[in-house]
């Protein structure tokens, strides 16, 4: 895993120390909220609904057992006891009190962890697969170009201001687990028709209000010029981005507007001027901050395993678990682990603080201390042996973190709506429950197969609803909330925006028509044909007819 260098740690120990000056004199009266603002955002700081919201950077999703037991001892000493996983591979925290955040802040440099550009219209934390460095899938380990990006984007002087909030996301094999064409810049690890490594650059995707999926702004980017070639699209972006409306002042705005070949023509210009490409990383820092993923001392183990084998025998629970929340390891003997963090009875993607202290010590038992977060609002422990996985699954049951539900009807997507969010129009997290309970048989969750719902509490899309195969957008009219809901989205490799089916349900009414889905689902299905296939293969219209049947 990456160490901060004496840099990192400079940065970090100055903004803590700066931001409790600028808390100081906005607690005396010094400074207004309206001037605190700007402030408090470059450090990751919120004002929500109801108290301020921390939000903490975890890198391409990748935490250390070190790093979760803090989070854990932060969740404890300054909020409410939980911690919440972002879409974004993040960590939030809603309770925070803001006399006690520039000690959070402390804390969290203690463990080589802050919070900035998790706001702010910069470039925000990079995402990853967290699959990375485990799956056999991927061509290379894209953490270290992840880690490049995040060194080049860290306060950068240029990119401060940019007209919009910019995400990037990295993958490195043809199985999108991070959504890259749903960012303002997609990267994929990718290899020509020599065998050279470089990057597919996909660019213009976002969701909120207008959901746009990428194009391609480079099929093929040679290693080295990655960073001299994304200075360029930011500098178009920079440049041209609109700073007037900003509903309109995302990339992906300016590169529909243009059009996607004079875009490029921008870019590839720009491009040409940077001369000479004093960016450029030579082969030998690239080499460098490779060194430090180097791959754990795994293991010479057969790919079988005979204890597994037999508790998958003996034990149903384990063997159900193991069927839908295990991931093939690119290393005989081992195998990804996916926890979930969807319970029926918490809002998704949150986790206590015991929890946290549970899954650092399962981390440092089975998987050499690694822990990653997901898009999905999960985690995973990246390398675990296959003799340890029902030692470890015993582990999840105390901890209640082995719901075997990854990928299934009740792992949702879900923002926090209403609950917390001030821009919210509607409650998300009770909706997210009431389908999860509604749900809540292992055995009806396993029989329905692969199906992704995500619900968002606004127009904003904090909850990917566009990209669900069943999205729910929560809305108010007259004071009354109600549910729209998208049919055919697609969050992998093949993204798609999905389509809105019709008028707007209650939470009553919605979780009665999700049924009437997913039976029609169920009804017509080929042999082992996954919900949003049936969907490409039938269309809309049956589906519809299905939801509004009442």
């Amino acid at each position: 895993m990456y160490r901060y260098d004496e840099f990192d740690h400079e940065v970090v120990q100055s903004r803590v120390k700066q931001f409790r000056g600028q808390v100081e004199r906005r607690l005396s009266g010094a400074i207004t909220e309206e001037q605190f603002r700007p402030l408090r955002l470059q450090n990751g700081l919120y004002l929500q609904l109801h108290a301020y919201m921390m939000r903490v950077a975890v890198p391409y999703g990748t935490l250390s057992s070190k790093q979760m037991r803090q989070l854990g001892m932060i969740a404890d000493k300054y909020d409410r006891g939980y911690g919440h996983v972002t879409t974004r591979q993040n960590f939030q925290f809603n309770w925070p009190e803001l006399t006690h955040v520039p000690d959070l802040l402390q804390d969290l440099a203690d463990v080589e962890m802050h919070g900035f550009q998790t706001s702010g219209n910069c470039i925000r934390n990079v995402t990853s697969d967290p699959y990375a460095g485990a799956t056999a899938e991927e061509i290379e380990d894209p953490r270290p170009t992840a880690e490049l990006l995040r060194q080049w984007s860290t306060l950068h002087p240029e990119f401060a201001f940019l007209p919009r909030k910019f995400k990037i996301a990295v993958v490195a094999s043809k199985t999108d687990r991070a959504v890259i064409r749903a960012h303002d810049i997609g990267i994929e690890v990718t290899a020509n028709e020599k065998g050279e490594v470089g990057y597919h650059i996909i660019v213009g995707g976002g969701l909120g209000r207008t959901p746009i999926i990428g194009q391609t702004l480079r099929a093929f980017l040679p290693r080295e010029e990655l960073l001299p070639y994304l200075e360029a699209t930011l500098r178009v972006y920079n440049r041209y981005g609109r700073r007037d409306n900003k509903y309109k002042a995302r990339i992906k705005i300016l590169v529909t507007e243009t059009g996607i070949d004079a875009f490029r023509e921008m870019v590839e210009a720009e491009y040409e001027a940077l001369e000479p490409l004093d960016i450029a990383v030579s082969a030998q820092e690239v080499e460098r901050i490779s060194s430090y993923f180097a791959p754990p001392d795994f293991e010479n183990l057969p790919e079988h395993c005979d204890a597994f084998q037999a508790k998958l025998i003996s034990e149903k629970d384990f063997a159900d678990w193991a069927g839908n929340n295990l991931a093939e390891h690119k290393v005989p003997g081992y195998s990804i682990v996916n926890v979930s963090l969807k319970p029926t009875d918490l809002a998704p993607g949150d986790i206590t603080a015991d929890q946290m202290r549970a899954v650092a010590d399962m981390a440092e038992a089975y998987s050499f201390g690694e822990i990653r977060t997901t898009h999905q609002q999960n985690i995973v422990l990246p390398h675990v042996k296959k003799s340890d996985l029902y030692s470890l699954f015993e582990k999840l049951k105390e901890a209640k973190l082995h719901a075997g539900n990854i990928g299934l009807i009740t792992d949702i997507i879900c923002c926090p709506g209403m609950d917390f969010c001030a821009l919210a129009t509607a409650r998300s997290i009770p909706v997210s429950q009431a389908i999860a309970q509604r749900f809540s048989d292992p055995a009806r969750q396993r029989a329905i197969g692969e199906m992704q719902i995500k619900i968002s509490g606004c127009i904003n899309a904090c909850g990917h609803h566009h990209v669900g195969h069943i999205g729910i957008l929560g809305l108010e009219k007259a004071g009354v909330e109600f549910y729209q809901v998208k049919l055919g989205g697609d969050s992998s490799e093949n993204a798609a925006v999905g389509k809105v089916t019709g008028p707007g349900f209650s939470q009553e009414e919605l979780v009665d028509a999700i049924e009437r889905l997913v039976d029609y689902y169920i009804d017509v299905r080929a042999e082992d044909e996954r919900f949003i296939d049936s969907f490409k293969r039938l269309g809309m219209a049956p589906f519809k007819e299905a939801l509004y049947a009442a």
